[in-house]
C-alpha cells in the first residue's frame, strides 16, 4: 500500500499491528483520527498511555484493575469457598454478563499450547496453586474454552489439584465444543456455570 505521506504510513502500521485489523481498515480508521482536530487526538492518544502506565494486575487474582486488588476479590459479598478459573478478563466479564455466579476468579493469563510456545510456566498456575494452599477453597471451577488447549490445560491443573481434597468442576456441555468461552451467549454460559459437573479425566 503506497500512502502520499510516511506519516500516514507510519500510523497504518502501528493499527494494523493489532489482531483483527487490517491494513484497509487501519486506513480507514486513521483517516478517520486525521479529521479530528489536535484537541481530541491528544485526549485520544493520552487514554492510551494512561491506560499503560495505569492499569495492572490484580495480586489476588491477576484481573486487570486500576488498584492493588481488583473489585470482585476485595468485595466482602463475593463467595471467597469457590474460584473460577478463566483464561483472561474477556471470559470475567462474559460470566458476570449472566449474573449466574457469585465466587471469585483466577486468570491464567493464556492456556497451555505447545504449537504456540505457551507452557505452564508461562501462564498464572504457580500463584493458583498458591492461592488454592493458602486460602483452601471448597471448589474450584475450570471455565475454560472448550478447545483441545482448553482440555490440555484443564487436564494439568486437575493432575495439580487432584490429591487436595478440592471439588473440582467444570462447565457443563452447554458450551459447544471448540467454541472459545467469550462468544458464547449469557444464557448458555449461565446455564452450563449453574449446571457444572464434576470434572473427570
Amino acid at each position: 500500500m503506497n500512502l502520499p505521506s510516511k506519516h500516514l504510513e507510519e500510523a497504518v502500521e502501528q493499527l494494523s499491528s493489532l489482531p483483527g485489523i487490517g491494513k484497509k481498515t487501519a486506513l480507514r480508521l486513521i483517516l478517520n483520527i486525521l479529521n479530528r482536530t489536535e484537541e481530541e487526538v491528544e485526549k485520544f492518544s493520552y487514554s492510551f498511555l494512561k491506560m499503560k502506565q495505569n492499569v495492572q494486575n490484580c495480586k489476588i487474582c491477576k484481573n486487570v484493575t486500576d488498584f492493588e486488588i481488583c473489585f470482585i476479590c476485595s468485595n466482602p459479598k463475593r463467595d471467597a469457598s469457590i474460584i473460577c478459573i478463566v483464561e483472561d478478563i474477556r471470559d470475567i466479564l462474559a460470566i458476570e454478563a449472566t449474573q449466574s455466579y457469585n465466587g471469585l476468579y483466577h486468570v491464567l493469563g493464556g492456556i497451555i499450547s505447545p504449537m504456540d510456545g505457551v507452557g505452564p510456566k508461562d501462564l498464572n498456575i504457580d500463584s493458583l496453586l498458591s492461592r488454592i494452599e493458602t486460602s483452601k477453597p471448597d471448589e474450584i471451577i475450570f471455565a475454560l474454552s472448550a478447545t483441545m488447549e482448553g482440555d490440555t490445560t484443564n487436564f494439568y491443573l486437575f493432575k495439580k489439584l487432584n490429591n487436595s481434597n478440592i471439588k473440582i468442576t467444570t462447565l457443563s456441555r452447554g458450551v459447544s465444543i471448540g467454541a472459545e468461552l467469550q462468544y458464547a451467549d449469557e444464557l448458555t454460559l449461565g446455564r452450563s456455570l449453574i449446571q457444572r459437573q464434576l470434572f473427570n479425566q
